[in-house]
């Protein structure tokens, strides 16, 4: 009897079993996927010894401090809509203290390739004209009253326009070609740069190779290595540039010098901070150097500086070889805010 009641209980348990693996499994749902938010900011600052710009100071070679905001909208995860602005306090021949960037545009990203299109606004406020010859009335382009009673700049007799702002349209691509290398190209010009009445076109190349995360332990500390090469080209300035002499008539606008370009540097990184040291240089003679930058500081003077388009014989040191040390801190996310 008793070995009935146990074969009756084991098929009972055998048969709920079975019948429990007949019935339908209800599925856990999975937790639903975070909200995706189009609204992204960056922004930060640094401060640097020498504010460079393709190779040429725009701080007389002294340091100059940086800021900049950049609103983000996410139209997806692979294209993004931006504006924004930055400052960088300069020394400019025309005695701007500030540079106010505004621009803004869109990036494409298509896999290894992030792409960068958009438009840059370069504005200096604050200057002053230096230049004698350039009275009202005279159809010097620039030409005010001021030009008269700043006369040209002192002692090297360079001059320099009260407005030197102006604008550029960009084309940039950066390709990841794994966790540590990338490469990029550059493109960007202005119908008028820095006002001279002269046409510019800069293209560059870079490259950055990235340190694994490994290199210096659990300490967060990041490292990079980065160059880049680049070409300005460019045209030839309007009249308030002209110079004549013995050596040749420019006196409709001087044919601005282009040159070559290059930098080289290493980073470091830590949570927002980088700390990066910098060389960079240019194959611009010093008379070529004055001749494009119109530099106020310059004293230096030699015969060997007398070109056609630089008879006063004074070179510039603006665009020689430099160190840069510039630290930056960098939020480029709205979880920074938080």
């Amino acid at each position: 009897m008793k070995k009935l009641v146990l074969a009756a209980a084991v098929l009972a348990v055998t048969a709920g079993s079975a019948f429990a693996a007949d019935l339908p499994v209800k599925a856990v749902k999975a937790p639903p996927p975070a909200p995706f938010d189009p609204w992204d900011v960056a922004f930060g600052s640094a401060i640097m010894n020498d504010y460079i710009f393709r190779g040429v100071t725009q701080s007389n070679h002294k340091p100059s401090v940086a800021a900049y905001f950049e609103p983000r909208y996410n139209v997806t995860k692979d294209v993004q809509l931006y504006v924004g602005t930055s400052f960088e306090s300069i020394s400019f021949p025309n005695r701007a203290a500030a540079e106010v960037d505004i621009y803004g545009g869109i990036r494409p990203t298509f896999g290894m390739f992030a792409f960068d299109f958009g438009l840059w606004g370069y504005l200096y406020p604050g200057g002053q004209c230096f230049n004698s010859a350039a009275f009202p009335g005279s159809g010097i382009p620039g030409s005010e009253l001021g030009c008269i009673l700043n006369g040209n700049l002192p002692v090297n007799g360079n001059v320099a326009k009260k407005d030197a702002s102006f604008y550029e349209g960009y084309a940039k691509v950066n390709v990841t070609l794994n966790d540590q290398w990338q490469v990029g190209a550059n493109e960007y010009y202005s119908p008028n740069i820095l006002n001279l009445g002269a046409w510019g076109d800069y293209a560059s190349l870079t490259a950055k190779w990235t340190a694994p995360s490994t290199t210096f332990g659990t300490s967060g500390v990041g490292m990079y290595v980065s160059g880049e090469f680049g070409r300005q080209w460019l045209g030839t300035s309007d009249r308030f540039y002209g110079v004549v002499s013995p050596l040749g008539n420019f006196a409709a606008g001087v044919p601005e010098p282009s040159y070559n370009t290059w930098n080289i540097g290493v980073g470091f990184t830590y949570k927002v901070f980088t700390l990066d040291l910098r060389y960079s240089d240019t194959n611009l003679s010093k008379a070529s150097c004055n001749v494009y930058t119109s530099d106020y500081a310059t004293r230096s003077f030699s015969p060997a500086f007398i070109t056609p388009t630089n008879p006063g014989g004074f070179g510039s040191n603006w665009c020689g070889a430099a160190g840069i040390v510039k630290l930056s801190a960098d939020l480029t996310a709205m979880t920074s805010l938080k």
